[in-house]
């Protein structure tokens, strides 16, 4: 299994029957698995969804954004519970040019990558119920495909 580095973005492999959330970066020595959201910008943002063997969920949001700023504290409280996904963030303000190629229109937006490839996106402030039930078919249809 491949992981990105939340710390330095550097690819590590974790043998399938070791526990990644306890494993160590090589490059680095920090904690490569993150249970909160990592910020991705334009150097980080395709590394990270594209080599990730977990389920990368990246929220596109900006600091404008009343449903954003809503949203995120339940973001985080579902990042923190889904041991088997990662999470991330994109600042839309900031990271303009990979909003305009992830096709971004409105904001709040959650995409479900796996392995670079989108699987599904929901656009809008989600409550945690809502994500979660998101979140259970997005890995069915990651499942189905």
């Amino acid at each position: 299994m491949n992981i990105v580095c939340a710390n330095c973005f550097t690819t590590n492999r974790i043998p399938d029957d070791k526990d990644y959330n306890n494993g160590k970066c090589g490059k680095c020595q920090q904690a490569v698995y993150s249970s909160t959201p990592v910020a991705l910008g334009n150097n980080t943002f395709y590394p990270f969804i594209e080599r990730n063997t977990l389920p990368v969920i990246v929220d596109f949001w900006a600091s404008w954004c009343g449903p954003c700023q809503n949203m995120a504290p339940i973001y985080n409280k579902v990042a923190e519970s889904s041991p088997t996904l990662l999470f991330a963030k994109v600042n839309t303000e900031q990271v303009q040019q990979i909003a305009a190629d992830a096709n971004i229109r409105s904001l709040p937006t959650l995409v479900f990558f796996h392995q670079g490839e989108e699987v599904d996106r929901v656009s809008g402030g989600l409550n945690e119920m809502q994500m979660k039930q998101w979140l259970v078919q997005c890995v069915q249809k990651m499942k189905n495909t």
